[in-house]
């Protein structure tokens, strides 16, 4: 039972709005799709046979219902250079080589490094992404007639005003089909689908890639398929958070690695390159009312349908809708609300929000731009973390016994400050070091706590430790060398 209402509420609990969310997300993946693979340098029909691929499996296989998985450009600039080099057969094969390896980090629970991940960092990574969003539209938008930017308002106006009158439609599958009517119906001089790329007008076949099954192809396609599988896990972990975040859900992380390589293995025999998660049509389908593995396995079905037995009425969809489309995910995407934030929270998080979005912008690449915000956000966590160990001390009536108190986190990051509390000029006869109420951490600690007591014993000063909890005792016990033998005839040596 518990496992037909698992099904009911994944697959069927959502239904009408899911199939029309899933429509929208098709028509909006085409022209994505085409230029793609464009930037691949590959015919169209390997990014639209690789999303109508992906997002029927992720629907099947993911952790995530209701995300949008497909071909996506940051897997697609990684790929261009293969290409180029040795042919299309080895992006088969490398996109095979990228699932292998997704379904192995899933098993290895490599989902968990989401955890170092700050808030900072995601509402960069949002930020970015809607501003990229919207820049891949500035090409339809330049050097065009008079009557795109008419469409594009139109269809805007379409998209927000439409909901007042109803939702039973998603507004953004109304601007399109409407002004798609219109521009057949006039014959308006706007670019259209057909302007992108050709359609395929067959479906996609099994089949195995035309390359030597030796040590060299290893050689050449592991280093591409490696950085695939880590901007795609990457890009659909952050994906999938965001999408938990507007529909106020929890999802199986490790689940959605494997799907994804499931997904982009199977891919790779159907003549498609690599994908991953995309953020873009993922918020066009929950604004759209999907929630459900049936919106997405709606949008890969209904993308196929589409391409191969309706691609002249598709061709002539205008893009200023799809634009249109586009610049509202954009507006919706991005966390307005970080701005008024900059003054309220404190600068270290906003200044990894800012770097993290101008290293995405200035690189167009998603993985550097985290990375970099997440480097960021480790150095300041470890700064505010060092500031955080105090030494205090106090010297005895007759001034011969000085106690030092250590309190906080004793680490690498603070070990310097904690050694710097210690003065062994003073010629005592005793030093006590209280670390009731501290922690030691990693073995750099403990290397500081043997440096400090070597370094008094050399100056002829008795040193006790007292308070040390269970944790750091056991730290001190196996890695700790300032009782062990030799260690009173090496600081006797110096």
């Amino acid at each position: 039972m518990t496992y037909l209402s698992s099904l009911r509420r994944e697959w069927l609990s959502n239904p009408r709005a899911d199939i029309l969310a899933g429509l929208v997300v098709a028509l909006a993946l085409i022209p994505e799709a085409i230029g793609f693979s464009i930037i691949a340098g590959v015919d169209p029909k390997v990014g639209l046979y690789a999303s109508f691929s992906i997002a029927v499996i992720t629907a099947l296989v993911g952790g995530r219902p209701g995300m949008i998985s497909a071909a996506t450009a940051a897997v697609a600039v990684l790929v261009t250079p293969l290409v180029r080099d040795h042919g299309i057969q080895y992006l088969f094969a490398a996109t095979i080589l990228m699932g292998i390896i997704q379904i192995m980090a899933g098993f290895l629970r490599l989902d968990l490094l989401m955890q170092y991940v700050s808030r900072s960092v995601m509402t960069g990574f949002v930020n970015a992404l809607a501003i990229l969003i919207f820049m891949a539209q500035l090409p339809q938008l330049i050097g065009v007639t008079w009557v795109t930017y008419v469409m594009v308002a139109a269809a805007l106006a379409i998209i927000y005003l439409f909901p007042r009158v109803t939702r039973a439609v998603p507004s953004p599958l109304v601007a399109i089909v409407l002004l798609t009517a219109i521009s057949i119906y006039w014959g308006l001089n706007v670019n259209t689908v057909g302007d992108m790329g050709q359609l395929p007008s067959a479906l996609p076949t099994f089949l195995i890639p035309d390359v030597p099954l030796t040590l060299e192809t290893l050689q050449i396609i592991l280093p591409y398929s490696l950085t695939m599988a880590a901007v795609g896990l990457l890009e659909s972990l952050l994906t999938a958070q965001i999408v938990n975040d507007l529909t106020d859900t929890s999802c199986n992380k490790r689940q959605e690695c494997k799907g994804q390589g499931i997904a982009n293995f199977f891919t790779g025999f159907l003549g498609g390159m690599g994908g991953c998660a995309m953020i873009g049509q993922s918020v066009i389908n929950v604004k759209s009312g999907g929630r459900t593995r049936l919106s997405t396995l709606t949008a890969g079905v209904v993308l196929l349908i589409l391409i191969v037995a309706l691609g002249p009425l598709v061709s002539q969809i205008p893009m200023p809708a799809l634009v249109a489309v586009m610049i509202m995910v954009s507006i919706g995407t991005f966390s307005w609300r970080s701005i008024t934030d900059l003054k309220r929270l404190p600068w270290q998080s906003s200044a990894v929000m800012i770097v993290t979005v101008v290293t995405v912008v200035w690189t167009h690449d998603l993985a550097r731009g985290v990375l970099a915000g997440v480097v960021l956000s480790g150095l300041f966590f470890a700064a505010k973390v060092r500031r955080l160990v105090r030494v205090d001390s106090s010297l005895s009536a007759d001034g011969r016994t000085r106690t030092y108190r250590v309190s906080g986190q004793v680490f690498f990051a603070s070990s310097e400050r904690f050694l710097e509390a210690f003065d062994v000029r003073e010629g005592l006869e005793q030093v006590v070091i209280d670390v009731s109420h501290a922690h030691f951490w990693d073995i750099t600690a403990i290397g500081s706590l043997d440096h400090a007591i070597l370094r008094f014993r050399r100056e002829g000063t008795a040193v006790d430790v007292v308070g040390l909890n269970e944790a750091s005792a056991t730290m001190v016990q196996r890695f700790g060398t300032h009782d062990k033998p030799g260690a009173a005839a090496e600081a006797g040596a110096h």
